[in-house]
């Protein structure tokens, strides 16, 4: 019926968008896009086609514009003149202008939700998620059929690794349209967060079913094959991604930290030509440094290694500013709180659980290797880096001094809700669990008052070991302290400070693990640890590679192998090239040990 009225009315925008959209779903894809595109040619200001046209890009493999398309759609969406110059600024990335229009908007109008979600889009631009939340939350009270505001709801959830909450909102989505492929990719990687990777796993291979030409839904299904120990299947995964979107930086990287092979001198090559093209997105970019890096670095051409890891590094900084002197301050403040009168004054609050086990520290320290040999235990399950800890300060008004103002009840409650909101995390029902998130060095005077009877580990490697592996690796979110030498090496002594003061003010309340005496001395220090967690002795932790379970961090292949020494003093090749982050650690160089 719509073809011949589409030739009839070529100028017909509406009857174009709704042949492309049924051809799209009739498998055409190819002729639908073209159907769409002339649609929005027609009536640049139809939503529904330029969403319809992203979510076939988007399934297509072609990234770019489909983040375009729904870029438009959601300019297009504003009907409310008072917001379309909003609306231009976020598409246009002017993301401080529409911010500036926005937040006058709903001065003056409070309850518009539409107004609401553009602002919380312009947070999600500047990472400032926790925000973005707050206000798609109270979007979707005022209107609870704003399915779009919902879905980013949901996203920014997930990106806050609320896995639970975020599913709740793609339930309500998938029960009015179950089969959308976004709706289904998201709640993949929800049921992946919250440990159902069986589930996550035919969800995406479901998907790849229907749509094998997204790159995207393969490096997906890669992460989770990695995490269940499948990594010959992981890097399948990746090539296809990579086959399939050449400029994908992320799947390039995600094979080299696999490290399980080596990329050969073709593929290289082609992340080289890649870099020099013209139009390839900064995150693609950065990605493909980073990637390069470390197949130079698997060569012994240390130099070339470092000059692609430090491109990489500049890259990212640009994106992801921060400030040294704030961390600085909040350790000293807390120096200043944290004292042994006001821990003995609040000596009375807190939960009485023994169930967590906190490992913290600095990353590539070693903490997913001792949360392995922990894990191994018939007593103990590891989880994953939660996030809940950082959450709980967040929402404490004057962190860390307001924590004064707690009476013991409250502490109670925060520690009782804190093992109950990792009860998701834990399917083996064991009594003891542990949380590796490494920045959670920051909260042990948190950790302490409102779970006195945990127990906290402190994961210490030589600080330019450290230092350099945190330096080449890529992390999704929270580190970003490691895109400049000289950066870490005042994070690092900032760190040992604070450690140093709750050794002194709360003696032998956190146990220390050197990850070269770990690597040197395996067996006795495994004793060590059991004991001050207060475990028995189990043979099965000096057998940790032999244990299966889902590792999520970029350890996950080295710990399921047996330790080997060989990359203990791996830095030392890059020793020339880290004078900045020496200078920076000071004194900390020496005393690191503590």
């Amino acid at each position: 019926m719509l073809e011949p009225l589409a030739r009839a009315y070529p100028n017909a925008a509406l009857t174009a968008y709704e042949l492309g959209a049924t051809l799209a779903a009739l498998g055409e894809i190819r002729p639908g896009i073209a159907t769409l595109r002339r649609a929005v040619a027609l009536k640049p200001d139809l939503a529904e086609a330029w969403r319809a046209l992203g979510d076939q890009l988007f399934l297509t493999g072609d990234a770019a514009g489909a983040e375009a398309a729904f870029a438009q759609h959601l300019r297009a969406s504003v009907r409310d003149p008072a917001l379309k110059g909003a609306a231009d600024a976020l598409f246009e990335s002017r993301v401080a202008d529409a911010e500036r229009l926005l937040r006058a908007h709903l001065t003056a109008h409070p309850n518009d939700a539409v107004a609401m979600h553009m602002l919380a889009e312009a947070f999600t631009h500047q990472d400032r998620d926790g925000e973005a939340e707050i206000l798609l939350a109270h979007a979707l009270e005022i209107d609870s059929a704003f399915d779009g505001a919902r879905f980013d709801y949901a996203t920014v959830l997930f990106r806050r690794q609320k896995g639970v909450e975020a599913m709740a909102q793609l339930n309500l989505l998938l029960a009015r349209e179950s089969g959308n492929p976004a709706f289904r990719n998201l709640s993949a990687a929800c049921l992946a967060l919250t440990g159902e990777h069986a589930r996550a796993i035919e969800i995406y291979r479901s998907l790849l079913g229907a749509y094998p030409s997204q790159p995207k839904i393969w490096l997906n299904l890669g992460h989770v094959l990695r995490t269940v120990g499948q990594p010959k299947d992981a890097a399948g995964a990746y090539k296809r991604a990579i086959k399939l979107a050449p400029g994908l930086g992320e799947a390039y990287w995600s094979f080299a930290n696999l490290k399980v092979a080596a990329f050969t001198s073709a593929e290289e090559a082609a992340m080289a030509a890649q870099l020099l093209r013209p139009g390839l997105a900064g995150e693609d970019r950065l990605y493909l440094h980073f990637a390069l890096g470390k197949a130079l670095e698997d060569r012994g051409e240390a130099d070339a290694a470092f000059a692609r890891y430090t491109a990489g590094a500049r890259l990212r900084r640009q994106d992801r500013p921060y400030d040294p002197e704030a961390v600085t301050a909040f350790v000293h403040r807390s120096m200043q709180l944290f004292t042994k009168a006001f821990f003995a004054a609040h000596a009375d609050g807190g939960s009485s659980s023994q169930a967590p086990i906190f490992i913290v520290g600095l990353p590539r320290s070693g903490s997913t290797l001792i949360e392995q040999i922990l894990a191994s235990h018939s007593q103990v399950e590891g989880t994953m880096e939660l996030p809940d800890i950082g959450y709980l300060a967040g929402g404490i008004s004057g962190y860390p001094e307001g924590l004064a103002a707690l009476p013991p009840v409250a502490l109670a409650a925060l520690g009782e809700g804190f093992v109950d909101g990792a009860e998701i995390h834990r399917k083996l029902g064991r009594p003891r669990f542990i949380d590796k998130m490494p920045n959670n060095f920051q909260h042990v005077g948190l950790i302490h008052l409102i779970l006195p009877r945990a127990t906290i580990i402190d994961a210490r490697r030589h600080p330019l070991g450290a230092g350099f592996s945190a330096f080449k690796q890529l992390f999704a979110r929270g580190q970003a302290f490691s895109d400049d030498l000289g950066d870490i090496g005042r994070y690092y002594r900032d760190y040992i400070e604070l450690m140093a003061h709750f050794d002194d003010v709360l003696p032998g309340r956190v146990h220390r693990v050197i990850y070269e005496d770990l690597v040197e001395d395996t067996e006795g220090e495994v004793r060590r640890l059991l004991e001050h967690c207060g475990l028995a002795f189990e043979d099965a932790c000096l057998r940790f590679h032999e244990t299966d379970r889902p590792v999520r961090t970029v350890s996950s292949e080295q710990v399921r192998r047996p330790i080997y020494r060989e990359g203990l003093d791996q830095w030392r090749r890059y020793e020339a090239h880290l004078d900045s982050l020496a200078k920076a650690l000071g004194p900390a160089l020496e005393g690191w040990r503590g």
